[in-house]
């Protein structure tokens, strides 16, 4: 069976004729995970793009690397969004193509972005988004809660405000859902019990990667270690918070 290195060679050969639209900035979804879950789309604008701004340049490249990709890239995280910005529009306004990527998943969700997708609205500069792997959707299946609606979290306040962020987050009567790291889950789950009582929750990691688990049980139940998580890999936590 070839895999999806080779596929994508011959995906390439037929149909990287299309070519992409110069001076937008393209906003690409990478894998959360699994290499294997970008798609040919974001392969080919990635490959045409005359430059890409990176989260993190050494998980670009790696990316790029393993599909035999070679481009200029340079970083864009969150605290150096202002420094880079004057130049990446110039270079948009200037007629070039450059995509944006996060270390995983989509770029402005949980993850640096909104800065420059707002001065390109200002300056009536054209955007594209290339789907991809999404923790959350994953996530909330596999919790098997009804997940008509939701409410979508992301990582905790550390300190400032978070007290209020959770006495806002009760008043959600649907599964709330939560980013948290290995390093601060279980202060985290202490923290969603005193609020929120013993609740149902549900709590994945490593999503799409070789020890990837899905845990469900009551709050009381994880804090208690009836139920063991191994506090490696990021953490997404759903909690039944309907009833």
């Amino acid at each position: 069976m070839q895999d999806k290195f080779e596929i994508y060679k011959a995906y390439k050969h037929k149909f990287f004729q299309e070519k992409i639209e110069r001076g937008v900035l393209y906003i690409v979804s990478t894998p959360i995970g699994n290499l294997e879950d970008i798609s040919f789309r974001a392969l080919r604008v990635l490959s045409q793009v005359d430059l890409i701004a990176a989260e993190d340049t050494r998980v670009t490249s790696k990316l790029l690397n393993h599909f035999g990709i070679s481009k200029e890239i340079i970083s864009y995280y969150s605290g150096k969004e202002e420094r880079k910005l004057a130049k990446i529009l110039s270079l948009l306004q200037s007629g070039k193509s450059i995509a944006i990527t996060s270390d995983s998943g989509t770029p402005g969700i949980s993850d640096p972005g909104n800065y420059l997708f707002s001065a390109c609205v200002a300056n009536e500069i054209p955007m594209r988004v290339i789907p991809g792997a999404t923790s959350v959707i994953q996530a909330l299946v596999l919790s098997t809660f009804d997940s008509k609606k939701f409410f979508f979290q992301g990582f905790l306040p550390r300190k400032k405000g978070r007290t209020k962020t959770f006495s806002e987050l009760v008043n959600y009567k649907m599964p709330v859902v939560i980013f948290e790291s290995p390093y601060r889950v279980e202060a985290t789950l202490k923290d969603i019990y005193e609020h929120f009582g013993n609740k149902e929750i549900s709590i994945s990691r490593e999503l799409t990667k070789k020890f990837e688990e899905t845990k469900r049980g009551t709050l009381r139940e994880f804090i208690n270690k009836k139920i063991k998580i191994t506090p490696k890999g990021e953490f997404v936590i759903i909690i039944n918070n309907k009833n």
